[in-house]
């Protein structure tokens, strides 16, 4: 009877020759140790509250409101500097766009840790964040398109020209091929493509999460994370390489507006932040990450390392708002006169230093996101045969609002227009 609680032994050669007539009953013991050996993926440690891990602690609660704090302080004046001197409103409203993804990223992921037992509350508060994300990569593309003047002025400088075949810049595959209006319109619509792949996942995730199919780090397949992971990735993907191929066409013409660190930021903010929760959610299939499991509270593994992820997400920030400080500056605006422009007033010896009413304008107007949504109908729209792109200086209705535009005025006020065939695809 020795051999039945070998583990090694199978069950056939544990019995022997004995008859099951012959195997006298008794306490089902040697059940066990075989249910035990029938997987091989690594448990995760459970602790309880006796033994609180770190992110239950006041301590990690307090380090990261610190810096969720500071960074919530550098970004808001840095907003407020740039709604005060609001000289350019058509790169300056893509440029606060922009700058708002800390104020989300932070204060959502500390919200997320202080209601860190609650298993729901976090996949409600990251879908926010998650939907904001794909906002910023669009207005970061739309703010190249305004320093350079817009499509029009884009086209009259790269029409025509080969695309540099590079494996190192993921252009290999577009060899023999010349820059045309299909080469921008695929950039906007990789970009604008996650703009509603990325919130419509965010819902499809609350869904499962409230029928219970969804669970973090659960790459089973009948669950929906292995799926949204799936469709995200290739997603934010897509619209960060359109990002890359338009930085890679026209980075000779950005230079003069210091895009690298522009670039970098907006990428690593966004990119890092997803692989930091794959890394996580590796890490918990692996057993590496505990689950909290007692009378009082019950907290998974996939909303322990979602839980560290948020933590790292709130320090991470307080740097991500030093490096857009320097990366989207306002001081470039201070400088600005508007003294040529009649219709608007000036205000201090800096152009314009608008009042707190008009601040405030300036923002609501800033975070209406209709521009977005009449491109993305205008870039997938089918009757798509000819397309007329105004520049920047004729929208306007005046002088150029746009930096770049003083380097453009050289061809001529004449050339306002430039007709675009529809037939010259990507």
């Amino acid at each position: 009877m020795g051999q039945l609680w070998r583990r090694d032994i199978p069950l056939a050669e544990r019995l022997g020759n004995d008859s099951p007539v012959g195997f006298a009953p008794g306490p089902p013991a040697t059940v066990a140790p075989q249910q035990h050996n029938t997987s091989w993926v690594p448990e995760a440690p459970v602790v309880t509250p006796e033994e609180p891990i770190f992110l239950m602690t006041a301590t990690a609660q307090t380090i990261s409101g610190v810096f969720v704090w500071t960074a919530l302080l550098i970004t808001c004046h840095q907003i407020y500097m740039h709604l005060r001197y609001y000289s350019s409103p058509n790169e300056q409203r893509h440029i606060v766009r922009i700058l708002f993804i800390v104020p989300i990223y932070a204060f959502d992921s500390w919200l997320s840790l202080l209601f860190f037992t609650n298993e729901e509350y976090y996949v409600y508060f990251d879908t926010v964040r998650d939907c904001y994300e794909a906002f910023v990569i669009y207005n970061f593309l739309s703010l190249c398109y305004e320093y350079l003047g817009g499509e029009s002025a884009i086209m009259a400088e790269i029409r025509g020209k080969p695309i540099e075949s590079s494996c190192v810049y993921g252009t290999c595959c577009l060899w023999g091929k010349t820059y045309s209006i299909g080469f921008l319109r695929f950039c906007k619509q990789a970009t604008l493509q996650f703009c509603v792949v990325k919130p419509l996942m965010a819902v499809i995730t609350v869904i499962l999460q409230a029928f219970g199919k969804y669970k973090d780090g659960d790459f089973n397949v009948a669950s929906g994370y292995l799926y949204a992971t799936i469709i995200y990735n290739v997603s934010v993907s897509l619209s960060l390489y359109a990002l890359f191929l338009f930085y890679f066409a026209t980075r000779d013409l950005l230079v003069p507006y210091n895009p690298m660190l522009k670039f970098f930021m907006v990428k690593s903010v966004i990119f890092l932040s997803f692989w930091q929760g794959m890394l996580l959610a590796i890490l918990e299939k692996c057993g590496a990450i505990p689950q909290i499991s007692s009378a009082d509270v019950s907290v998974g593994e996939g909303t322990v390392a979602a839980g560290y992820q948020n933590f790292i997400i709130c320090i991470e920030m307080f740097f991500a708002a030093v490096a857009l400080r320097h990366a989207f500056t306002y001081k470039v605006y201070m400088d600005k006169r508007l003294d040529s422009y009649g219709s608007f007033p000036i205000y201090g010896q800096y152009g314009r230093c608008a009042p707190m009413k008009s601040i405030s304008s300036s923002l609501k107007e800033t975070m209406n996101p209709g521009d977005m949504v009449q491109d993305a109908i205008h870039n997938f729209s089918p009757a798509y045969q000819q397309y007329t792109q105004q520049s920047t200086l004729e929208r306007s209705g005046g002088p150029p609002l746009s930096r770049s535009h003083s380097n453009l005025s050289t061809r001529g006020d004449n050339e306002k227009t430039l007709l675009l065939s529809s037939d010259d695809e990507f």
